[in-house]
């Protein structure tokens, strides 16, 4: 989906997604102290929201325009820096402050592109971190189409912790974990069905 269908989407439903911040981006940023913070492919910026009420100064980047403007509103008088740019090409990212060497933390959350373009864009969330920095990836995983439930049904979108470390071949970081997760989801029963997420959570050495 391009960026006027993802503003298409927005604009046609109240909330896409949770107001809740997504389960693994809370635990695996719990233990983290709060510094600068870059959230991309942001949608309504629930992660962003959640990360600045805890004290991280955030930019949430995002190319769907409608989308900022509704975490705008959510975040109400939370004070976020909304970005509208393209991850992949890197449009509108000009306008990042990268002062003091970067971000100490960069979030990635179910940004669904085809391989060449998600390996443009990890590579382009990695450079803008600082040394030190954390990275932190979560995704649909390859295995959910066959394995698990929801998500998309297009494999082409989906990827695997091992893809996203072959994207970042040849950059210096350290793994502290990257690897399929189960996420436990409610069907229209109430029935409680997995669903199979990767994730990838990379600490920058230099």
């Amino acid at each position: 989906m391009d960026a006027k269908s993802w503003d298409e989407r927005y604009a046609a439903a109240e909330l896409v997604w949770s107001v809740e911040p997504n389960q693994f981006v809370a635990a695996e940023c719990a233990d983290l102290p709060p510094g600068r913070a870059m959230d991309l492919a942001a949608g309504e910026g629930r992660n962003a929201i959640w990360l600045a009420r805890r004290g991280w100064q955030v930019t949430a980047v995002d190319f769907s325009q409608a989308g900022l403007d509704k975490g705008r509103q959510l975040a109400g008088d939370v004070a976020i820096d909304w970005v509208c740019g393209d991850a992949v090409t890197g449009r509108g990212l000009d306008k990042l402050d990268h002062r003091d060497g970067g971000f100490d933390l960069v979030v990635i959350a179910y940004l669904q592109l085809t391989a060449d373009e998600r390996r443009a864009a990890i590579r382009r969330a990695f450079a803008a971190l600082a040394a030190g920095g954390t990275f932190l990836l979560v995704a649909h995983d390859t295995t959910n189409l066959a394995e698990g439930t929801g998500g998309p049904q297009d494999a082409s979108v989906l990827m695997t912790a091992e893809d996203v470390l072959e994207d970042l071949a040849g950059e210096d970081f350290d793994v502290v974990r990257a690897e399929r997760v189960p996420r436990v989801v409610a069907s229209p029963t109430g029935e409680s069905l997995t669903a199979w997420d990767a994730l990838v959570r990379l600490v920058r050495r230099s």
